[in-house]
């Protein structure tokens, strides 16, 4: 949904490396979100190792009933720790997708969007989102 336009250019701004599920060694933690993505000015290329160091500048997690707690309440702390600017929280049972931003070291709440809906969500507002298709 993001890769084309931000992470190869293809019909937008370009300008980050995205990835599925990059371990990723975080001071003592590791962690692996569903999804992450890198400014290209912070990491130009991608490293040759099996994990990263450099925390990511936005993260997504999709929730799930197993997974829920464990990405609330274990891996936003080390995100926010870490200074992941950006942070998506997808939860397709309740069809929901709650965007976050670091602030004073703490995630405020930008917005909560639900169902069918088409949004702009930081930090890839320069790109509308069909959630439908989140949903299909």
């Amino acid at each position: 949904m993001l890769g084309g336009p931000f992470d190869l250019g293809e019909g937008g701004p370009g300008g980050w490396l995205l990835l599925d599920e990059p371990e990723l060694h975080l001071g003592q933690d590791v962690l692996v979100p569903d999804l992450a993505g890198w400014r290209r000015e912070r990491l130009p290329v991608l490293p040759k190792g099996a994990a990263f160091n450099l925390a990511p500048d936005w993260a997504c997690e999709v929730l799930s009933p197993s997974t829920s707690r464990l990405d609330r309440k274990v891996k936003v702390p080390v995100y926010a720790r870490e200074g992941v600017g950006h942070l998506w929280l997808v939860d397709p049972e309740a069809r929901t997708l709650e965007v976050l931003r670091l602030g004073e070291g703490r995630y405020v709440q930008l917005g909560v969007h639900e169902g069918a809906v088409r949004v702009r969500a930081a930090p890839f507002e320069a790109l509308e989102l069909d959630l439908a298709r989140l949903w299909a």
